[in-house]
């Protein structure tokens, strides 16, 4: 057997504390796993003298980042700290001076995954990041190991645990949005500034990193079209159960040919479709393959030992790497050159709720003005409101390109028997081999 690999740990949080904890309680598994035993020798924390609940020898514990990064000793750094900057910082530095990284960082792997990547290619070293989407869900080596030889076409997930714990409360138990995210607050599924979860941004950085490995494609945050949640009613969540779908915050990445979409938003989902049925804190991604055909990945997308669960897993495969004398060689360069769909190369359904005055030509006028932009309804729902002055009117669309779709959206603004258009949402369908 050879002699024990020393790890650093940055960040001794929720995240952290478990993966001290499966390191110390899996040891016999770990050492037939990788042929040594392996030990957390470094610990960065912000405070010594706090309670984890968790015991850690004497010494073990440090204030001062670079008694890790300098440590000649350590051979893998792990990250779980969160944030950009200092997390960044540290990344490179370890990487720089010859140290493999494991992180789960999504926020630094979405804004700067190519740096980093490019840069543990240059030093032979290894920067892995399984944790950083989806939590317990082992997609990113699923996308590219076990569907290495598919050519990938399609992804789309629930891979924020507050949105959909938000929305299977609201579809479930008819509750009003403030008060279920308060309850997640208070659960601990939603952080106490959740804009980054309820906006779509953390999801938007999660979608671009499973469309950066789905596709061979570099796509950063920016190429995201992101619209948040805040905005869903009780009401938008009624009409979509009348017409049979589920309200989810969906990411997708699409591509057709060589062109791709990348986006997060509120879709409604066929009530048959497997994602439909994922509820509260839990993640799914779905994946399509010219090959496999349709497959679902389910699991905890979150908490404390899931995640730690997969930062050990990527500890594993980079000291089994470093047993082989391979580190640094799995960077595969992308296959394609970026190039994004238009408005009009984008094709959707959409859900559209209209307040219309309720009076003669009025219905008429509107599927006219729907024919003008050349899209065809495939559902409509008519419902008075006011005592039959006005007439709320529920429309789902045929697939139409989102460009003609934002068309009738400003004509129907323009129009004088429109009240206000109060709502719309991609719907996605049932996919069909």
């Amino acid at each position: 057997m050879s002699e024990k690999m020393m790890i650093g740990l940055l960040g001794f949080g929720t995240v952290g504390t478990g993966v001290l904890q499966i390191v110390r309680d899996h040891q016999d598994k770990l050492v037939h796993q990788v042929g040594c035993p392996i030990e957390i020798s470094r610990i960065l924390v912000n405070d010594l003298d706090k309670d984890r609940g968790i015991h850690v020898e004497e010494g073990m514990l440090t204030l001062n980042a670079d008694d890790i990064l300098e440590d000649p000793e350590i051979d893998v750094v792990i990250e779980v700290m969160g944030g950009t900057g200092d997390a960044r910082k540290y990344i490179r530095k370890a990487l720089e001076q010859g140290k493999h990284v494991v992180t789960a960082n999504k926020d630094v792997m979405a804004e700067h995954g190519s740096e980093l990547l490019t840069l543990a290619n240059k030093t032979g070293t290894d920067l892995y990041y399984e944790a950083s989407v989806a939590g317990g869900i082992p997609i990113l080596r699923t996308l590219v190991e076990g569907l290495a030889s598919d050519r990938i076409t399609k992804m789309m997930g629930i891979v924020n645990g507050t949105t959909n714990y938000i929305l299977t409360k609201m579809t479930k138990e008819g509750r009003l949005y403030d008060e279920v995210l308060q309850e997640a607050k208070a659960l601990g599924y939603a952080e106490a500034d959740p804009t980054s979860d309820v906006e779509g941004i953390d999801a938007a950085r999660k979608i671009s990193i499973l469309g950066t490995l789905g596709f061979s494609m570099n796509l950063d945050l920016s190429d995201v079209s992101v619209t948040g949640m805040t905005g869903i009613t009780s009401e938008d969540i009624q009409y979509a159960e009348q017409l049979g779908y589920t309200m989810k915050l969906i990411g997708l990445a699409n591509r057709c040919e060589d062109k791709v979409e990348v986006s997060v938003e509120p879709t409604l989902i066929p009530n048959e479709h497997p994602l439909a049925s994922v509820d509260d804190e839990f993640n799914a991604v779905y994946v399509y393959g010219e090959a496999v055909g349709e497959t679902m990945y389910y699991g905890p997308g979150a908490g404390k030992f899931p995640t730690a669960t997969s930062i050990v897993s990527d500890l594993v495969a980079v000291l089994r790497n470093k047993r082989l004398g391979v580190n640094g060689k799995s960077l595969v360069i992308p296959q394609f050159d970026k190039k994004l769909k238009t408005d009009e190369e984008i094709f959707s359904k959409y859900f559209v709720r209209i307040h219309a005055k309720d009076q003669p030509g009025t219905f008429g006028n509107l599927t006219d003005v729907f024919g003008t932009c050349d899209i065809s309804l495939e559902k409509i729902l008519q419902v008075p409101l006011n005592e039959g002055r006005l007439a709320e009117i529920i429309v789902v669309t045929h697939g139409v390109s989102r460009k003609n779709y934002k068309d009738v959206l400003k004509k129907l603004d323009e129009m004088d028997a429109v009240v206000e258009v109060k709502s719309t949402y991609r719907v996605e369908g049932v996919m069909k081999r």
